[in-house]
């Protein structure tokens, strides 16, 4: 489970996020759940923009899927892409330039899992 310290560092600004606090680190737990059920990629594609593909069936889809909607409702400048391809789900995640020390925070713990 991840201690509110490294929680804190980033990836929930106090400014852009509607979750109430009591429930972030509970978010933070379901993304180290969802990467360790099916992450097999992340990485950067620019200044502003993460990578992350995912093997897994039907229910890792649905996991993620219901994850990150879930996540852009209660941090709405994040973007994302969902898409299902040949060798698995493609979520790429886009943030503004003022945003990417929630973005560098995401990609820190997806590589953690990895």
């Amino acid at each position: 489970m991840p201690t509110p310290s490294r929680f804190g560092e980033g990836w929930a600004p106090a400014d852009a996020c509607t979750l109430p606090l009591g429930d972030q680190a509970g978010r933070f737990a379901e993304f180290d759940e969802v990467f360790a059920k099916g992450l097999q990629e992340a990485r950067r594609l620019g200044p502003e923009e993460v990578r992350l593909r995912f093997t897994g069936g039907p229910e890792v889809d649905e996991q993620v899927r219901d994850l990150v909607e879930r996540e852009a409702d209660c941090c709405s400048f994040f973007d994302f892409t969902v898409e299902r391809q040949s060798d698995g789900l493609v979520v790429d995640v886009r943030v503004p330039v003022g945003r990417t020390a929630v973005l560098d925070g995401l990609l820190a713990q997806a590589e953690a899992a990895l």
